[in-house]
């Protein structure tokens, strides 16, 4: 059994920063890529970035910038750093990761979102 939890989403102005942090715990024997998605009201999930487990990071061609994604091995835990918040960055943001088991079961993994709203 493994799960996903994150933290960090709240209610901020515009303009202000967020850090949003997502922790894997369970029977894991290992963690491969991490990333963040994100669901805006009425619209489909997207991915936001991902993170290898070498560090290698993947974003959005129109995130790029605006987020910064950055994981530590140790603690099986991925964050992801938002600045210059925008309304339309209002969105439930989802952690997911891929996950082999002690058992060497493979996942895909999803946490149960955090809520992330901006006011302008």
């Amino acid at each position: 059994q493994v799960q996903l939890v994150e933290s960090g989403g709240g209610l901020v102005q515009a303009g202000g920063s967020l850090r949003l942090s997502c922790q894997a715990s369970g029977t894991i024997f290992t963690v491969s890529t991490m990333a963040w998605y994100r669901q805006a009201p009425g619209k489909q999930r997207e991915l936001v970035a991902s993170i290898t487990s070498g560090g290698s990071t993947n974003y959005a061609v129109s995130e790029k910038g605006h987020f910064t994604i950055s994981r530590d091995n140790r603690k099986n835990t991925v964050y992801l750093q938002i600045n210059s918040l925008k309304p339309e960055d209002t969105a439930v943001y989802y952690c997911n990761a891929r996950i082999t088991t002690i058992g060497q079961v493979n996942l895909n993994t999803w946490g149960q979102g955090t809520q992330v709203t901006v006011s302008s």
